[in-house]
């Protein structure tokens, strides 16, 4: 549809900003299990945070603020909740890597070649395997 003002279309996911609790705690998560490199230039913020670099210029944001719905009860099966999808290359290497670090995970329900974990706080994350 047509309305002679500019195309508004939605072209990309820039990134997607996550609340933490403790921001140490998710570094490590993030950094240790996950395998992310901290982004050089997050801005001067009134709050504590890391960012991160996907790739194609897509970031994850972490933020320490206050949660909102902290406490709140969570599907078991992340699928089934609110989530971010990651993608990874070797989906092999990511479970080993989860399984060192005692990270708890379900398959995805749809047969595709994804699971889902949470972080330490509860944020979840689905990891499908690209090529």
């Amino acid at each position: 549809m047509s309305d002679g003002l500019p195309s508004a279309r939605v072209t990309a996911l820039l990134h997607a900003g996550l609340l933490v609790s403790d921001l140490v705690r998710a570094k490590s998560f993030y950094e240790s299990v996950l395998g992310l490199a901290p982004h050089p230039n997050r801005p001067d913020l009134p709050y504590p945070g890391e960012w991160y670099d996907l790739g194609g210029g897509q970031q994850l944001h972490l933020m320490q603020l206050s949660n909102p719905d902290a406490g709140s009860l969570r599907p078991e099966h992340g699928g089934r909740d609110r989530h971010i999808a990651l993608a990874v290359g070797d989906m092999a290497a990511l479970k080993r890597r989860l399984d060192a670090a005692g990270v708890a995970y379900t398959a995805s329900k749809s047969g595709r070649a994804a699971l889902f974990c949470r972080d330490p706080d509860m944020n979840t994350l689905e990891f499908v395997e690209v090529s």
